[in-house]
C-alpha cells in the first residue's frame, strides 16, 4: 500500500516520512566530527519525527558499536598490529 502525495500532506509532522535527499543530507550532517555528534544526539531525543528520530539512533547505535570495536582491538593490541603492517604506525 503506497501513500499518494495527498495522504502524505495529511499527516501529522510527526509521522510525514523523510526523503531519500533527507537521508543523505542527515549522513553528511553526522560525519562532520563534533557538530554532527551534537545534531546526532539532539535529533537522537526530539520528539518532532519519528522517522529523523529512528534514523538518528541507528547511526548513534552505529557510533557505539564502532567505537567498541576500536577498544577491543587498542586493548588486544591487533589495532597495532593492523596499523603497523600499513605502515600507519
Amino acid at each position: 500500500m503506497s501513500l499518494n502525495q495527498q495522504e502524505i500532506a495529511q499527516l501529522p509532522e510527526k509521522y510525514r516520512p523523510l526523503g531519500a535527499w533527507s537521508y543523505f543530507g542527515l549522513s553528511v550532517l553526522y560525519s562532520i566530527p563534533i557538530i554532527g555528534l551534537i545534531f546526532l544526539i539532539v535529533f537522537a531525543v526530539s520528539d518532532k519525527n519519528i522517522n529523523r528520530r529512528s534514523f538518528s539512533r541507528s547511526f548513534f547505535c552505529a557510533y557505539i558499536i564502532v567505537a567498541i570495536i576500536i577498544l577491543v582491538g587498542l586493548l588486544t593490541g591487533s589495532l597495532a598490529a593492523v596499523l603497523g603492517a600499513l605502515g600507519l604506525q
